[in-house]
């Protein structure tokens, strides 16, 4: 069984950026990596600040979808209803070494995801 990841992802200006993964580890390393010319390399999202999952593409891509067309508050509120202090719940998943995103990624530590 696939589990597929609605994810959002910001920075210290609390820029939301929401995403859908099937691997939610790589994709938080892939925003890290902060790739010229990307959103998210524009704008240094760097934390991961939400994320729900499901066994369901079509349900995670329908989700996405919906909380991308939320205005910037009502996203902000659906973080603060389960992570009110803006922890990055992908903190202590990996080696505190920087990404070079010249070399691509660095392997996980390991595997802890928090619940939501």
């Amino acid at each position: 069984m696939n589990i597929y990841y609605v994810y959002i992802m910001t920075n210290r200006s609390f820029t939301p950026y929401v995403g859908v993964t099937n691997n939610l580890e790589r994709r938080v390393l892939e925003h890290r990596s902060r790739r010229p010319g990307s959103f998210t390399g524009r704008y240094h999202l760097d934390r991961l600040v939400y994320f729900e999952e499901t066994d369901d593409v079509t349900v995670a891509i329908q989700r996405e979808k919906q909380i991308k067309g939320w205005t910037r508050a009502k996203k902000m509120a659906l973080v603060n209803s389960v992570n009110s202090g803006w922890k990055d719940l992908a903190g202590e998943w990996f080696d505190d070494q920087p990404v070079d995103s010249s070399h691509g990624l660095q392997p996980a530590q390991n595997d802890r995801r928090g619940s939501l």
